[in-house]
């Protein structure tokens, strides 16, 4: 029986029930006998039953020395790049340092706060908002008993509310404090449909959104349209529906597409105005011209690399007789087919990605137009390798022909014919074609094999990016035109393949090559480029020489910020930060721009950025808390909510007030038991009752 709050009345029997009981009853039987019979003295005895029965039941005064336990209430600040809209920002500070000052007038209650979506746990933060995980870490530690409550400061878009909303009921009222403003208007740009990955050359569609939220401003809108940093154009997409357009893939890698619709007359933020598409560029096959000027052992090792490809479409012909061989073998015993060198050189010679010349020489196979083709094919953007022989340095090398003019490197007429090992010059080490080569020692000798002939050329333009003997040019690569062009002085890379004195890295270094011949992104020297994991924004420079320079990145929010970047001498220079919001990042140096789409394609934070208490309504109907707008408590006497302590069966939110469930939880400290009534002052009671009962039944 509770008296007090820590004063009950307990019971200690002094025999068990199971004797007490049968004692009780016959005592109670024989009181109402004497009582029917109307005996004397009979209420006489039931007061001695009585006394003896509280005697026997032992009641005592039981007090509990109570310490109390405070009660916890949490409150989750909003944080999320949408919070950066308008003053929402500056009013959840406020609003927080409001409800700080007046939580600390409540002695019985710890007060939590913690910061929500500012994106320092990964993706998902900035990408959504997650008030409710912040919450369940922020009381993970404290029992159900004790929560008094939680209070949301934010816009109201929030994407991780339970599907059990009934569940949260056990931590207390959870009320909303709105940030923004009522009845907000907004412009978004949303991609609908889009491919991750495109054929070169080919395009792609995509699907495209314009919505105006509650309702739309315009029948259509302008939306510029920006490929890969380069010149904007502008179409007109209508507003309200879906809108298919082409996306031309034009190059290997990454090709980004940026989108931004103008803004309209109602506009919350202009972030959702503008996103990106990237689609990786891949080739559906890559066409490869080998022609050897002779049979030897080296013409193995390029058609073994480029059959291993399945994705290389290789056309291959050696020059076995040339014309002013007459040794009288029929024709017909030569070659099944007549060889189509109009066909390759003149008619489908743009259809190659790459042609390589392995030890050719001039002996009027290639007529000089044809050579002429294969040049202006580079200085429209064509790839040309050349695989230098014996007879490149004598006067039929084809530095003699129309091709000399995009050769990078003029013979001498001398070939040097003794043992030397490829070295990297510093430009290699700096360059991606070479830089990092499996077996390559800056400080010392390289591990590969040795090469025993190289021809002797100068360099007239391009990079020299490996040396042979004496350090002189081994490895020539260049830019003429649109095209690029690789010079290898030497016929004997085949020594790396058949694995002489350990062999080396050609078919890593080959391949590369081939890559960068073919304007693979991923291998340019000189490069800004920007690569997303997750919300962390990795930028990196390649540069053939070292370049201190800073770059500038700006955010989605048009905001801007300078990034140091640190050179590791391998001619990369790398910056890394961390994104604190969905969107397209800017990256610059000056001379290039590079960007970084961050997020999800139509990120939910962005998806609407209204501010509305539609989304945790129920979660206010079923725990008992309010939604309430901040704006609305706005330049009063005493601006912000009030606060009250109240008890879990009474109103929890009323007008321009929020409650926290007051629990009264404890912890006994200690325990007093007193009895309630004393054996000797109880048998003296029993016994003159007894007397009494006695006399009077005796007269």
């Amino acid at each position: 029986m509770n008296l007090l709050d820590g004063t009950t009345i307990a019971l200690a029997p002094l025999l068990p029930w199971a004797v007490l009981a049968p004692l009780f009853v016959v005592a109670v039987a024989v009181v109402l006998l004497a009582v029917f019979r109307r005996a004397r003295g009979a209420w006489l005895r039931a007061l001695a039953v009585l006394v003896l029965a509280l005697a026997l039941i032992n009641p005592s005064l039981v007090h509990e020395n109570r310490e109390p336990i405070k009660d916890v209430a949490v409150v989750v600040l909003d944080t999320s790049p949408s919070q950066n809209i308008g003053d929402r920002k500056a009013r959840a500070e406020r609003e927080l340092q409001n409800l700080t000052e007046r939580l600390k007038a409540f002695d019985d209650l710890e007060v939590r706060v913690v910061r929500a979506g500012d994106g320092a746990s990964g993706a998902a933060a900035i990408n959504e908002t997650h008030l409710f995980d912040a919450l369940n870490r922020a009381m993970a530690d404290v029992p159900r008993r004790r929560m008094a409550g939680a209070v949301l400061i934010t816009d109201g878009q929030v994407h991780d509310i339970p599907e059990n909303v009934a569940k949260l009921a056990e931590i207390g009222p959870i009320h909303t404090l709105l940030t923004g403003n009522r009845d907000e208007g907004d412009r978004r740009l949303a991609i609908v449909q889009a491919p991750t990955y495109g054929l070169v050359g080919k395009p792609v569609e995509l699907t495209i959104r314009i919505d105006d939220m509650p309702g739309r401003q315009s029948q259509d809108a302008a939306v510029t349209l920006r490929q890969d940093g380069g010149a904007p154009r502008t179409i007109r997409v209508p507003v309200g529906r879906d809108f298919h357009m082409d996306f031309p893939v034009t190059h290997g890698g990454q090709n980004v597409l940026e989108m931004e619709v103008e803004a309209a007359k109602q506009e919350l933020t202009l972030a959702n105005n503008r996103t990106a598409v990237v689609v990786n560029g891949v080739r559906d096959r890559l066409r490869v011209l080998l022609v050897s000027g002779e049979p030897h052992a080296g013409e193995r090792t390029w058609r073994n690399l480029l059959k291993a490809d399945p994705s290389v479409d290789l056309v291959h012909f050696t020059i076995l007789r040339p014309p002013e061989k007459q040794d009288g073998t029929p024709i017909r015993e030569l070659s099944l087919i007549a060889f189509p060198i109009r066909e390759l050189f003149e008619i489908k010679l743009d259809e190659f990605d790459l042609i390589i010349f392995d030890r050719y020489r001039r002996r009027g196979v290639l007529p000089q137009m044809y050579l002429e083709n294969i040049a202006e094919y580079v200085q429209k953007g064509g790839a040309l390798l050349e695989a230098s022989g014996q007879g490149y340095s004598t006067p039929l090398s084809l530095f003699r022909t129309p091709l000399g003019q995009v050769m990078p490197a003029e013979p001498t007429g001398q070939t040097i014919d003794r043992p030397f090992k490829p070295t990297v010059t510093e430009v290699g080490r700096r360059h991606p074609v070479t830089s990092g080569l499996p077996g390559d020692n800056p400080n010392g000798d390289p591990t590969w094999g040795r090469w025993f002939h190289q021809v002797d050329v100068t360099p007239t333009n391009g990079s020299v990016v490996m040396n042979g003997a004496d350090n002189r040019p081994l490895l020539i690569l260049d830019r003429v035109g649109k095209g690029r062009v690789a010079q290898l002085a030497s016929d004997q890379m085949w020594l790396w393949s058949r694995g002489f004195e350990g062999g080396g890295p050609q078919a890593e270094l080959l391949r590369r090559l081939a890559h960068w011949l073919m304007k693979e992104p991923e291998l340019e020297e000189n490069d800004l480029r920007a690569r997303v994991d997750g919300n962390k924004i990795t930028v990196e420079r390649r540069s053939l020489e070292p370049d201190p320079r800073s770059v500038t990145l700006t955010t989605p929010s048009d905001e801007t910020r300078t990034l140091e970047m640190t050179d590791d001498k391998t001619g990369r220079a790398v910056a890394t930060v961390i994104a604190a919001e969905p969107g397209i990042y800017r990256v610059s140096d000056g001379d290039r721009t590079a960007l970084a789409v961050v997020g999800a394609v139509n990120p939910p934070e962005l998806a609407d950025v209204r501010s509305t208490g539609d989304k945790l309504a129920p979660v206010a109907k079923d725990t008992g808390g309010g939604i309430h707008w901040i704006s609305d408590t706005e330049g009063g006497a005493r601006p912000g909510i009030d606060i009250r302590r109240t008890r879990p069966d009474r109103p929890q939110t009323g007008d321009g007030w929020i409650g926290l469930r007051a629990n009264g939880d404890f912890v006994v400290t200690g325990v007093s038991d007193v009895p309630l009534l004393p054996i000797g002052a109880v048998l003296a009671l029993a016994l003159g009752a007894l007397l009494l009962a006695w006399r009077r039944e005796g007269r």
